[in-house]
């Protein structure tokens, strides 16, 4: 019999960056006297204490929320939601990976890695080759048809997914393989288009291909999410694009609460359980789908009512083959069945919480 030790935090290393981000922004308060700019924006921030909770304890990240605010409430373009959620993510998503690395938190290290890899070619493409000849309505259907979707899944699913353990880990080399594929396709994509997603299509294929746990499929979300927002960011800045005005007005209303935001959510939601947190995203999810269409309906027409719809079947019939596939690889009852390195990771992740 064999005594499982619990890994060694580094919880200082976090510390440490949130000491760093918050003198460069008191700089820029004080310093640079941009402190009323920021008190103008305050509205953003006030949305973003509740963004950056989703984006710590779900697969989804801050601009699931910062997005909708923007383009739906405010009525901003959709260009400049999707460089808000980059830039947002830059730190919220950051902070809450340096926390989850420094506590040591079990990921899905090959399909993870193979994930950066991919999106670290697919991001620029989709940025420079796709991004630019998207209209703004599109930006808004495909961010309100992908979410929706997302949330109609966890709305019939959810106690399914939330009831897997460890993780069916079929070999390395394959989970490296799938992660460059989803990387490259989700970072040339969805990611690069409104700003957010990679995210959620990693953690969709290591729930319903890879049977994970929500303790490790999450957290490995999070990872990915943080590396593609700083790698748009950077590619968006260094390449002369930069980033839509007025991202950088809200950034500095809302940089400051993501910071504390999303690390709160990864330690909240290991005390309270994911489920409840899950459900109330998932249907704002599909309410923000329901505001899209309302709000655009004289654009739409109904031949473009019904094809968004349509749309949300489609992506729902996709998920379901991703299931029916990942029930043909572990077998007729995968989740009695994780594999000895998933049921390690899992008991991991349960000492992390305790």
């Amino acid at each position: 019999m064999s005594i499982l030790t619990r890994p060694k935090k580094y919880l200082w290393v976090w510390f440490l960056w949130l000491a760093l981000f918050y003198g460069v922004w008191l700089w820029l308060m004080a310093g640079e006297g941009l402190w009323p700019t920021a008190v103008e924006h305050w509205p953003m921030a006030l949305a973003m204490a509740i963004g950056s909770y989703a984006a710590g304890s779900t697969p989804m990240g801050g601009g699931t929320v910062g997005f909708p605010v923007l383009v739906l409430l405010f009525e901003q373009p959709a260009s400049l939601g999707r460089d808000f959620s980059f830039a947002i993510q830059a730190i919220g998503m950051t902070s809450a990976s340096i926390f989850i690395l420094a506590r040591r938190q079990p990921l899905a290290w090959a399909i993870l890695t193979g994930a950066m890899l991919g999106a670290l070619v697919g991001t620029p493409l989709g940025i420079f080759l796709i991004a630019p000849h998207i209209p703004e309505l599109w930006i808004k259907l495909v961010f309100a048809v992908v979410w929706a979707s997302f949330g109609l899944l966890h709305l019939y699913r959810l106690n399914e997914i939330a009831g897997h353990s460890g993780m069916t880990e079929f070999n390395e080399n394959w989970d490296f393989r799938l992660g460059i594929w989803i990387g490259l396709l989700a970072g040339a994509t969805v990611a690069s288009v409104t700003g957010v997603g990679i995210d959620m299509v990693l953690y969709t294929a290591l729930v319903l291909i890879c049977r994970a746990d929500l303790k490790i499929a999450i957290p490995t979300s999070v990872v990915i999410m943080a590396f593609t927002s700083v790698l748009g960011v950077a590619v968006k800045t260094v390449s002369g694009q930069g980033l839509q005005s007025g991202v950088f007005e809200n950034w500095l209303a809302a940089a400051p609460v993501v910071a504390l935001g999303a690390p709160l959510g990864v330690f909240i939601v290991a005390r309270i359980g994911r489920k409840p947190t899950l459900m109330v995203v998932a249907t704002l999810c599909v309410g923000q789908f329901v505001w899209t269409l309302f709000s655009e309906q004289k654009v739409l027409g109904l031949s473009g009512i019904l094809i968004s719809l349509f749309a949300v079947g489609a992506c729902l019939a996709g998920f379901e083959r991703l299931r029916g596939w990942g029930a043909e690889l572990v077998g007729e009852n995968p989740s009695q069945t994780p594999s000895k390195e998933g049921a390690v990771l899992t008991k991991l992740a349960d000492s992390r919480d305790s």
